[in-house]
């Protein structure tokens, strides 16, 4: 079986530019097409969770894959690496129209893989390197690494909000309807009132108005 697949990356743009192409190289070879598969996905996207995977896990020995070019499987390097892999280990014939890549069994094309794959083992190291050195910059900068977690977010909320939230506390807001107007937990407003001595003598003096209240009132 012989098969065309066509990929873009939005809706935007047409596949039938690849389609043609296919086609014209198809009838060079004195082939005809018999499937085209179609899909509209970015290339950085993993093959697996693509059409490209479920294809490739249908497709049989001495089956033939074409593609325009081979940007057309994978935006990296790494990625394509696999894809290669699978249809090698497969017996599965890859050609691209554009370079003139021809991926079989031979000899030359064992050679271009390994090239392929040099390339891709280089990439994926310089992509390493460059985020280690990003981190330890990150980190001689005194920058916190890592997500920072949703309770960070919110303790800056606080932070910032700092003044409006003690003319709350002195207007006698509840801490309750406080975290419920900025959407926050409990505990990070405990941090934050320990965090800032003004904030929890607020507190405690909207603790000791209410219980001079309660007093008032037996």
């Amino acid at each position: 079986m012989i098969i065309g697949y066509l990929r873009v990356s939005t809706g935007k743009q047409h596949p039938a530019n690849q389609q043609d192409e296919i086609k014209r190289f198809a009838e060079r070879q004195n082939w005809t097409i018999d499937a085209w598969v179609t899909e509209v996905v970015s290339g950085k996207k993993c093959e697996r969770d693509r059409k490209l995977g479920r294809l490739l896990r249908k497709m049989k020995q001495g089956d033939t894959l074409i593609v325009t070019e081979i940007s057309r499987l994978s935006r990296t390097l790494t990625d394509v690496m696999a894809i290669m892999g699978k249809c090698l280990k497969k017996g599965i014939r890859l050609y691209t129209t554009k370079e003139g890549y021809t991926f079989d069994n031979s000899i030359n094309s064992k050679v271009l893989c390994f090239a392929f794959g040099l390339v891709a083992e280089i990439e994926h190291n310089l992509i390493s390197m460059r985020t280690r050195e990003a981190l330890a910059l990150r980190k001689v900068e005194g920058k916190l690494l890592g997500r920072r977690k949703g309770s960070y977010t919110k303790f800056n909320v606080l932070i910032e909000n700092r003044s409006a939230i003690i003319q709350m506390l002195r207007r006698d807001v509840s801490i309750a309807r406080i975290c419920k107007y900025y959407q926050l937990s409990r505990d990070t407003f405990d941090k934050f009132r320990r965090a800032y001595p003004s904030v929890g003598q607020a507190v405690e003096e909207k603790e000791m108005r209410r219980v001079q209240g309660s007093a008032k009132h037996r």
